[in-house]
């Protein structure tokens, strides 16, 4: 079959006035293809018809009855087990490189009848638009600071258009965390995005006295407008919402790890210098998205003059030993005079 720029090349020349003969013969062809072609007044690529047709036999037709009542019995049973159990009960029937085309007829079956799949709409972001965070606990990754376990969490912020992340080290998922955490990370990138989205965290959201019904706390609300953010959350249950932060915490967390072998340690001085390691890692991370976040920084909007001091202020007594009681922790008390 001949290509569609020698058929549309024919038909130019036959344009020019020229015989069928003299077309074919410039444009490479029989006078007979040519004039086939100017007779259906199609190009070859339109001529083509679906390909519907099997063009061996299958080599599993006698056990395939048998393949679907597993399949339909458990989904989840993958092609390559059912191959293992179809080679044990026919040990001469079958060759390992057959496995493919079982995992092919499988997949075929599944698509036409099997359960449906739910339907998610790849997510469209513009720069500037919006920035994801939530907080991942670090304590699996066995860090210590002199010898002593250091049980932690990270504040991890990303910008959806060009994936570039920041992160600070945190003790809890409490809105003093989630301020400050967010405080550092804006500064970090040098901008603020339009929309800030989180999960259900108790401390961004309330849950009102009516039933399913949710609010921003005040305090949450008054950082937003501090920034200049509009606050956002995902639909409970519906994790893929706040998917570009749920996937750099993944790969953030393995890149910590991965760096920590090439380290061949785990235990660092101090805090500073642990810190230190974990944002030399995010600017090496954030090097390949540098001409995403190039663009995207430029549509940020500018920081405001002053960071805020998100701290809580608490009304203690001071007892006879001279200690007070934080959030259930004692500590020693010193009065300057």
């Amino acid at each position: 079959m001949k290509k569609d720029t020698e058929v549309k090349r024919y038909m130019q020349e036959r344009q020019k006035e020229v015989t069928q003969k003299v077309a074919a013969a410039r444009t490479g062809m029989s006078e007979r293809t040519g004039r086939s072609y100017e007779r259906k007044r199609s190009l070859p690529s339109q001529m083509k018809r679906p390909h519907t047709w099997r063009t061996r036999a299958n080599p599993f037709e006698e056990d395939w009855p048998w393949v679907m009542e597993q399949v339909e019995r458990d989904e989840a049973l993958q092609a390559t087990t059912l191959f293992a159990l179809l080679c044990e009960r026919h040990p001469e029937r079958y060759q390992p490189t057959q496995v493919r085309t079982l995992q092919r007829h499988i997949a075929q079956w599944k698509a036409l009848h099997g359960k449906a799949q739910e339907v998610i709409f790849e997510q469209q972001h513009r720069p500037g638009e919006r920035g994801q965070s939530d907080f991942t606990h670090m304590a699996d990754l066995g860090i210590t600071l002199g010898g002593v376990p250091f049980p932690h969490l990270l504040f991890h912020f990303v910008l959806t258009y060009s994936n570039a992340e920041a992160v600070t080290i945190c003790f809890s998922e409490s809105f003093e965390a989630l301020a400050e955490g967010l405080e550092r990370c804006v500064w970090q990138l040098g901008g603020v995005p339009e929309q800030h989205r989180t999960d259900h965290l108790s401390a961004a959201v309330r849950q009102l006295q009516k039933a399913e019904q949710e609010d921003w706390t005040v305090r949450y609300q008054a950082l937003m407008t501090h920034y200049g953010m509009q606050p956002t959350w995902n639909n409970t249950g519906v994790a893929h919402e706040n998917g570009d932060v749920e996937q750099s915490h993944f790969r953030c967390k393995e890149a910590v790890d991965q760096a920590l072998r090439v380290r061949g340690s785990r235990d660092f001085a101090d805090r500073h210098a642990y810190e230190t390691f974990l944002q030399t890692l995010v600017i090496r991370r954030n090097q390949s998205r540098a001409r995403r976040f190039a663009e995207e920084r430029a549509a940020l909007r500018p920081l405001p003059a002053t960071m805020l001091a998100p701290c809580k202020e608490l009304r203690v007594t001071v007892s006879r030993f001279s200690t007070i009681q934080v959030l259930a922790v004692k500590r020693d008390c010193f009065v300057i005079c």
